[in-house]
């Protein structure tokens, strides 16, 4: 068997980057003294004069990010999730968010897989933070594929895009010909018992359980949610009209995320049984990132339990 390409989508963002900067000397990337981590140092070298390093003062970051985009530039501010979504909540909210500026906000290190960093920079509130502000959209692709066709399709369109990236290297599921669409869904494979609707590195696990779940006779439905903001909401009634049952899963807290996401939209559509996949009401640890990942439930055993819960639950 061949053996399967793993990249970290934070390499794939710092790689696009330059690439998309030979294209567009619109482009700006800034960064909070991480540019070795955020991987933003290629965009460094290749173009010194468009690159900002805002030392550690991400507040101030945004705020400088929100000016330059005002005279036509296309400006990347980048950090890690905890610093961008979290320390600098009030100036991407209130600089960025509230005059609908065209900042793209390069959020990389989200989630329990941060590993060994521990709990103050294992980011599982991000994504709640940013769908509380209007207008943001909310992108967290899962392999190094997607993560290229996002942050293009971020370019693409005008107004405020959270950007989410991770340390930790996966698997690539896709190849060129893979289509990404903001605010589209995408059906990996089909099911009629249930549905697993999945974002960035749980895309995998979600795969995974679907075959576990062949195996015990149950079919199942995956569903790659890149876009958290705005969802994509005909796949999701869809899916939960034709399989009765939803399971979400996220590296991301069951609060306020995908998982949160998906069950309001539903409870006031088609009220459907959802189980969610995540970071339970608790703060990360120390540790390796995939033994965290198993610790924490961000695995293809559980979403199986789940899936057999959620079908438990149909009327």
């Amino acid at each position: 068997m061949a053996e399967v390409k793993t990249i970290a989508t934070r390499d794939s963002y710092g790689s696009e980057l330059v690439a998309l900067g030979a294209e567009d000397e619109r482009i700006i990337v800034m960064d909070a003294d991480l540019s070795a981590a955020t991987k933003t140092a290629g965009f460094r070298k290749a173009f010194p004069d468009r690159f900002i390093n805002a030392g550690i003062a991400e507040a101030n970051m945004m705020g400088v990010a929100a000016g330059l985009s005002t005279t036509g530039k296309i400006v990347f501010a980048s950090s890690f999730a905890m610093f961008a979504s979290g320390r600098a909540f009030e100036q991407v909210r209130n600089s960025i968010g509230y005059p609908h500026l065209n900042v793209k906000i390069g959020a990389t290190h989200a989630g329990i897989s941060v590993g060994e960093d521990g709990a103050t920079h294992q980011c599982c509130e991000d994504i709640a933070l940013m769908r509380s502000i209007p207008g943001m959209t909310i992108l967290n692709p899962a392999d190094d594929t997607e993560t290229r066709k996002a942050i293009r399709a971020a370019v693409a369109l005008s107004g405020p895009v959270y950007l989410r990236f991770g340390r930790l290297a996966v698997p690539v599921l896709f190849d060129d010909s893979y289509k990404f669409e903001i605010g589209k869904g995408v059906t990996l494979k089909e099911g009629t018992d249930v549905t697993i609707v999945a974002t960035g590195l749980m895309v995998g696990e979600a795969l995974t359980a679907a075959e576990l779940l062949k195996n015990e006779g149950v079919s199942a439905r995956v569903i790659n949610m890149a876009t958290i903001k705005p969802l994509d909401r005909d796949i999701l009634i869809n899916a939960a009209r034709e399989t009765g049952a939803i399971v979400t899963a996220e590296e991301h807290s069951i609060l306020g995320g995908l998982g949160g996401a998906v069950a309001e939209l539903l409870s006031e559509t088609v009220p459907t049984p959802v189980m969610r996949v995540g970071v339970e009401d608790r703060f990360g640890q120390s540790g390796p990132a995939k033994e965290l990942l198993k610790l924490y439930g961000l695995c293809a055993e559980n979403i199986v339990a789940k899936a057999k819960a959620a079908i438990a639950l149909k009327k």
